[in-house]
């Protein structure tokens, strides 16, 4: 704590970005400022809310990365965000990019849905919230105009061309006039203007009837009112034709929800909305998630409307796009839309997550129904791990009111217990959790679940009522031949009990014993890493602790130290004498190990 107050002491009265590291050396969170000292320094004094406290209670060390302005800070925030995927930051998850519509830039045009924009001389329309929408408007603009279909040309006409959707430049000579009046049709379309292609769909579709061809009429009728839908939604409109989004958030109990419309051509044509964790000043977040929205290659409109003015220094000048913060009029109603949008979004969430919650409870209650033991609260979950008795440990994981409760759960290194013991290792680990449990006056759980058939539960009874005088409810979950989870064992001797398997009570039983399972497996593996890293090189003098990790981080496994030269020591520091020894003890240990 003496090196932090040292460090916030040196912070400069300029601009940049501070990324904040856990005791791992982990980046946890990255932000900007306009002056590093005063923003830094914030985060250790006066008093915060949770979710603020719990990545403030997690900072061990911060660095700092001075820039020359605040449009400058902002890049740089964006780039080290998506460098080191920071866990309490505003992420757009898995670098998430939104579809446009392109007509290609090429001597025949085709229509390509793509989630990049690139300078290539072609023109893009969207973005589109999914890449369903933008398929189903291709598919229409496939059916409309007779561009190329085929990514490379073929050699001779294929069915596009007999269906009247391709005008075949494969065999035939093509106008450069034609494809120009085509893609200018397009655009209109995809700007906004529908009255122009429905009035022709609707001369075609009364002329085919005319004709008596109802099946020509019929998919024109469908196409006709496939546009009708799609101008239905436009209800948001501007004379000026310019380009614009407008934005808007709501904040609540820790989330953030963030909506934007895009308008093009005056016309409302998409909306985006994603929802998040969020743990810093909520108006710095959105900045953040806006700056990293089209910071991955969205398309940037002429202008960009928002309803906050706070914390946006620099965010116009990296947009290249005015950026207002409107008060009233139309612009001001649209940007109050996407906020009570947002507001909608994010209330629908929350009422999503307490329908769950009451699910969850409610499976918690129908499990203590079945097996007679009231509302099992706390539910206390243990499972062993070895191979073939080596580094044999267990683990325990506790749910509360159904769901898991992180902070509760404990490891096990078995102590006295010597080869693949399963019974033993579970009574060696019942008897400590739950000694300690007494000596130590700590809450009891209404439930004890254990990963086994009856020798296990037969086991934790055994140690908790005849050793313990605990009498604790114990069940068991057996797995049939195929590794999964088959039947529910409770009482003593264990009988098995009617549970269905599609119930939520089945499912809640489920979730207990895989994140037991999961713990468990996670700390054997640890485990016994260790255990064969350090009893193999332990033995070699010269080779302590800060060179043990630096010949796993480098050479990765034991097998691979021993096939490598003295050279390959070389290069990471290690001289020729030390590296020799290395490899004559990895080498010599290997000869001695007898062949199973």
């Amino acid at each position: 704590m003496n090196t932090l107050k040292e460090k916030l002491s040196l912070l400069p009265d300029k601009p940049g970005c501070y990324l904040m590291k856990n005791a791992a050396g982990e980046v946890i969170y990255v932000g900007k400022a306009k002056i590093l000292k005063n923003r830094v320094r914030s985060y250790f004094t006066g008093s915060h809310d949770g979710k603020t406290q719990r990545l403030v209670q997690e900072i061990a060390d911060f660095e700092y990365i001075v820039t020359s302005s605040p449009v400058e800070a902002l890049l740089l925030e964006c780039n080290l965000i998506k460098q080191h995927n920071p866990r309490y930051n505003v992420l757009l998850k898995d670098d998430k990019t939104y579809p446009y519509i392109k007509i290609t830039n090429e001597e025949h045009p085709r229509l390509e849905i793509t989630r990049r924009v690139v300078k290539d001389g072609a023109r893009y329309f969207g973005p589109y919230a999914n890449v369903g929408a933008a398929q189903e408007t291709k598919k229409l603009l496939d059916r409309l105009y007779p561009l190329r279909k085929c990514k490379h040309i073929p050699k001779s006409v294929c069915l596009y061309y007999h269906m009247g959707q391709c005008l075949a430049p494969c065999e035939y000579e093509v106008d450069p006039q034609q494809y120009e009046e085509m893609s200018e049709q397009i655009a209109r379309f995809l700007n906004g203007n529908y009255r122009e292609v429905k009035q022709k769909l609707t001369e075609q579709m009364e002329e085919a009837a005319e004709k008596l061809e109802f099946e020509r009429a019929k998919e024109l009728r469908d196409q006709i009112q496939y546009i009708e839908a799609i101008m239905e939604k436009q209800k948001v409109t501007f004379s000026d034709n310019v380009d614009r989004d407008a934005w808007g958030y709501y904040a609540d109990k820790g989330w953030m929800s963030v909506q934007v419309f895009h308008i093009r051509q005056g016309k409302m044509i998409e909306r985006n909305v994603a929802s998040f964790p969020y743990y810093g000043e909520e108006y710095e977040d959105f900045i953040s998630y806006v700056a990293q929205f089209y910071f991955q290659e969205h398309m940037r409109p002429k202008e960009v409307l928002f309803p906050i003015s706070k914390g946006t220094d620099g965010l116009e000048e990296m947009l290249g796009s005015r950026l207002l913060t409107p008060q009233r009029g139309p612009k001001k109603q649209l940007v109050d839309m996407a906020t009570e949008n947002a507001r909608i979004a994010l209330e629908e969430k929350f009422a999503l997550m307490a329908r769950d919650e009451a699910r969850t409870v409610q499976a918690v209650q129908k499990l203590g129904e079945l097996l007679g033991i009231g509302y099992p609260k706390r539910i206390e979950a243990f499972d062993n791990s070895n191979i073939q008795g080596i580094d044999p440990v267990s683990a325990m994981v506790v749910f509360t009111d159904g769901k898991p409760d992180k902070k509760e759960y404990r490891k096990y290194k078995v102590k006295t217990v010597a080869g693949p013991d399963d019974y033993a290792t579970m009574k060696e680990v019942i008897r400590r959790r739950y000694t300690r449990v007494l000596k130590e006056g700590l809450p009891l759980p209404n439930l004890v679940v254990i990963d086994g058939g009856k020798g296990q539960i037969a086991a934790a009874v055994d140690v908790l009522e005849n050793e313990l005088g605990l009498y604790i409810p114990v069940c068991g979950l057996a797995k049939d031949e195929r590794h999964r989870t088959a039947q529910l064992l409770v009482g003593d001797p264990p009988i098995p009990v009617d549970l269905k398997r599609d119930s939520n009570e089945f499912y809640l039983l489920q979730r207990i014993q895989d994140e037991v399972h999961r713990f468990a497996v996670t700390f054997h593996r640890n485990t016994r890493g260790k255990t064969m890293f350090q009893s193999r090189l332990d033995e070699i003098p010269g080779v302590g602790e800060k060179r043990k990790k630096l010949l796993l981080k480098h050479f990765g496994s034991i097998k691979r130290m021993r096939e490598a030269t003295v050279d390959e020591y070389r290069n990471i520091g290690i001289g020729d004498k030390l590296a020799r020894q290395i490899l004559q003890h990895l080498r010599e240990e290997e000869t001695t190990v007898a062949p199973e």
